[in-house]
């Protein structure tokens, strides 16, 4: 074998190694090249402390789309959460949108509960059912202090 002919093939290893590191990197990080399967909901609430973007969205403890976007609307100056939810995942309009922390101290995100309704939401509608973050410390601290 060449010179050439060693270079070319050490070359074309490096070149599929980088396309399966590029695949994988992907794939694991769930990231979304060409639009994806999801669609885009909102919903408003009251605060949502701790909240980020990327947090997991989550019906019955299974993952069904991130947080893609917390704003805060500058008239009512309530808390807008932006929902990428799996297009398989079919949303109700009264499905219920709670802020919620894994375990004592973990993470925050977004638990949605069901409802019955008939009406299905689309891409770009909100949930209007929500609750809000429960802040621990200041639980903690009227209960302390003997305001509960």
């Amino acid at each position: 074998m060449g010179k050439q002919s060693i270079e070319l093939v050490v070359g074309v290893f490096v070149l599929v190694c980088l396309l399966c590191v590029a695949y994988l990197t992907v794939k694991v990080g769930r990231m979304d090249v060409l639009g994806g399967d999801t669609y885009q909901v909102s919903a408003r609430f009251q605060s949502v402390e701790g909240l980020k973007t990327g947090a997991d969205v989550q019906i019955a403890g299974v993952g069904v789309g991130k947080v893609s976007n917390v704003i805060i609307d500058p008239l009512d100056l309530v808390a807008v959460v932006t929902l990428q939810v799996d297009k398989g995942i079919e949303l109700t309009e009264d499905t219920i949108a709670s802020v919620r922390t894994a375990g004592l101290i973990g993470d925050k995100y977004i638990k949605l509960t069901p409802g019955g309704a008939d009406e299905v939401l689309q891409d770009g509608d909100q949930i209007e059912e929500t609750e809000s973050a429960i802040d621990i410390m200041e639980l903690i601290s009227k209960y302390a202090f003997g305001s509960v």
